[in-house]
């Protein structure tokens, strides 16, 4: 994979080395463009170690803007309000413009990154609406002190992913639910587990790459979710299950990955108005939580649903039997099973081993959680 990352004259060009190693990091192979004014900002010799390749900054008789305009995306990153206007107006007076309207005629995917001024990026909404109706794509600045400033960089990776992929989930929309509930005691005390949230986190990644909207409906985490999805935050089971009856008739596919309470405190009035004092013992009742799943296809009869089931060292024949009974009661589609007393997995970790069940059981052994994703989502691909 070839992708041509234009640098112009933006303060924010100081990225620039980061994103070209951390697209490198993806084995995707980066050629560079740089305005005048980039080169002012960042040596072009920081560009070319950073891509190894090198820098365009005029257009010779090797005619680069036709050479390079076929490539499988051109990111421009950081986009000036120059650069962005000049092409709503398909101005060709420089390297970059001349090489993005070549691009433009060949249908190549563009990605801008708008950095600059809030003004200045208030004054040229009509030029990236303008460009956004012609395909192009936009990711949306961080608006801070008064600039709309370049955005994450791990952010602007998923953008050039996606458009690069086969987008075989575009059109689709995905919920995944992701992280802990958390069941008050009182005000101050509380009942949880330990999920960190990143299993949910990574399916989602990879349903956006693929060309999914995705929706994260996100207990308590441990990881950042990225700024790129619409996240609904929920704490307690309740809460849980009051935003699912919303959104579940708003999507197509679920994605069940948050570990939900199985059990919830019983509690007075007067337990939520007061802390509980730590000078008596006290007992503590638990009653059973609703199982949030078994709800989900009585809401919406026609969504695609992936369940869990964890179980805490049992035999693996154990496990098959308890995903098995889960995914009968629950109607689910797919039912993903995991010991998480396995070693080098489970609940907080980056790997996991997993057992994958349609009508069919699928062993995925000790792996990244990110490996496993994309796994899940090939299984949901094909039974969709």
């Amino acid at each position: 994979m070839e992708i041509v990352l234009c640098v112009t004259g933006s303060i924010a060009a100081i990225e620039a080395v980061k994103l070209a190693r951390e697209l490198k990091r993806h084995k995707i192979e980066i050629k560079c463009f740089m305005s005048d004014d980039a080169c002012e900002i960042i040596h072009p010799n920081a560009m070319e170690f950073a891509t190894d390749q090198e820098v365009t900054s005029e257009l010779t008789g090797k005619i680069e803007h036709v050479k390079y305009a076929q490539s499988d995306l051109i990111l421009v990153a950081p986009a000036t309000a120059n650069v962005i206007s000049k092409l709503a107006c398909k101005i060709a007076d420089n390297p970059i413009n001349t090489l993005l309207i070549t691009a433009f005629g060949y249908k190549t995917p563009i990605i801008f990154v708008p950095s600059m001024h809030y003004s200045m990026y208030q004054a040229i909404l009509e030029n990236i609406h303008k460009l956004e109706d012609e395909g192009i794509t936009f990711i949306k600045p961080k608006i801070e002190e008064n600039k709309a400033k370049f955005p994450d960089i791990n952010d602007i990776i998923f953008y050039a992913l996606r458009e690069t992929s086969d987008k075989s989930l575009q059109g689709k929309k995905i919920l995944v639910s992701a992280g802990a509930t958390y069941e008050e005691i009182d005000p101050v005390r509380g009942i949880t587990n330990r999920s960190s949230g990143k299993m949910g986190v990574e399916i989602a990644r990879e349903a956006f790459i693929r060309g999914a909207e995705v929706t994260m409906l996100c207990g308590r985490l441990d990881i950042q979710v990225p700024s790129i999805f619409r996240v609904v935050n929920v704490e307690s089971t309740e809460e849980m299950q009051l935003e699912l009856k919303n959104l579940l008739t708003k999507n197509d596919i679920f994605v069940s990955a948050a570990a939900v309470s199985d059990f919830i405190p019983e509690k007075s009035e007067q337990d939520n108005a007061y802390k509980i004092s730590s000078e008596n013992d006290i007992t503590l009742h638990l009653k059973r939580a609703p199982k949030i799943i078994n709800s989900v296809k009585k809401i919406n009869p026609d969504i695609f649903l992936v369940g869990f089931k964890a179980e805490y060292n049992v035999s693996r024949d154990q496990l098959i039997d308890s995903a098995s009974r889960k995914m009968k009661e629950s109607g689910a589609d797919i039912m993903i099973a995991n010991d998480v007393a396995v070693k080098g997995g489970g609940f907080g970790s980056d790997k996991n081993e997993i057992i994958i069940m349609d009508e069919n059981v699928f062993s995925v052994p000790l792996t990244s959680k990110r490996e496993i994703s994309q796994k899940i989502l090939d299984k949901i691909i094909e039974k969709v």
